[in-house]
């Protein structure tokens, strides 16, 4: 059976939804991803881009809170922002929970161009984590 891992950030449209799609890209063979925030809000258009630049498809993403999971249990519980490690700080049944912090390049002023060079580092980073993490391969 898969491992489920629920992503969380504050506005689930960058961090928590690139976590989703690459865990899911990458380590699908053995675990679920999802991604969740403690607001919804919109798909950040670089992360699209961004994930797209490494075959990924994310026609299936969308922001979503956490209650939207509230009829759910998850092996692993990870915050990907302060925030949401403040906000959401215990889960009940056996979830091993953890927070590992991301820059949001989200944040960062500018035109498309200027700025997607941030998201892809935050994308690589992310990934590679999550190699590392849970034990995939690239």
């Amino acid at each position: 059976m898969k491992k489920q891992i629920l992503f969380l950030c504050t506005h689930n449209s960058c961090r928590s939804q690139m976590a989703e799609a690459l865990a899911n890209h990458y380590l699908g063979d053995r675990l679920e991803a999802f991604s969740a925030g403690t607001e919804a809000t919109r798909v950040n258009p670089l992360v699209i881009l961004a994930l797209a630049e490494l075959g990924i498809n994310s026609s299936g993403l969308y922001s979503k809170t956490i209650a939207e999971y509230s009829d759910r249990t998850f092996d692993h519980v990870v915050t990907l922002c302060g925030d949401a490690n403040e906000k959401c700080p215990l889960f009940f049944g056996g979830v091993q929970r953890s927070h590992r912090g991301f820059e949001d390049p989200s944040r960062l002023q500018g035109s498309a161009k200027e700025v997607l060079p941030e998201f892809r580092r935050v994308r690589d980073e992310i990934k590679n984590w999550i190699i590392d993490y849970f034990g995939g391969t690239p």
